[in-house]
Order: C-alpha cells, then structure tokens, then sequence
C-alpha cells in the first residue's frame, strides 16, 4: 500500500507563493494520475489540479487556473504543486490522492489520501 505524505504548506501574504508537495512511499504511482484537492473550514473538499501518469495532462479548477501548477517528477515518486499569486480564499488544507480513473475532478473519483498541508493566505 503506498502512502502520501504531503509537505510544504505554511502562511504567506496575498500574492505570494508556495510550493506543495506529495511524496508517495512503498511503491510507484497511480497507473491513472495524481490529483491535489483542498478543504476549506467548514467547506465540502474541492478539485484543484490533477496530471495524468504519462505527465502529458493536466487539469485544474477555474479558481486556479493560471495561478498553479501540477508536475509529477517519477523518478522521485512526487507530485509537487506549484502555487502563485495566492489569494485569501486559497486558503485550506491541501491534500494530495491517487486517481481511480483517468479525467475526473470528483473527490470519490479518488483514493489513498495523505493526511494534508494547512495552507493560509492573510495579511
């Protein structure tokens, strides 16, 4: 069983950037893709960005789009999300999981989720 341990969050101003990442341990990973998902308090989870094993794909939620990045470095077993220009409703616990189908932003769509990075952007 592979785990994910995500790492990286922390507290920045508006506008600001932060690197994510998503190691994952015990073997390679999903045959379809990785995704990244955030949780906002007292908020349902939601997509953010997902990349195809094959690195040739990705996707994102219109709140982010243009401002984040996804990458998957296999050789390393991680998946790294790349966060700029962050804004206050950005602000969440990020988690990182492994897809059980190619294409798809909906949380059950996912599984083997690490426990998160707290992300909040304040000034």
């Amino acid at each position: 069983q592979v785990q994910l341990a995500e790492s990286g969050g922390g507290s920045v101003l508006p506008g600001g950037s932060l690197r994510l990442s998503c190691i994952a341990s015990g073997r390679t990973f999903s045959s379809y893709g990785m995704g990244w998902f955030r949780q906002a308090p007292g908020k349902e989870r939601e997509f953010v960005a997902a990349i195809s094993w094959s690195n040739t794909d990705s996707y994102y939620s219109d709140s982010v789009k243009g401002r984040f990045t996804i990458s998957k470095d296999d050789g390393k077993n991680t998946v790294y999300l790349q966060m700029n220009s962050l804004r206050p409703d950005d602000t969440g616990v990020y988690y990182c999981a492994e897809q059980r189908r190619p294409w798809t932003t909906m949380s059950a769509d996912y599984y083997n989720w690490g426990r998160g990075t707290q992300v909040t952007v304040s000034s």
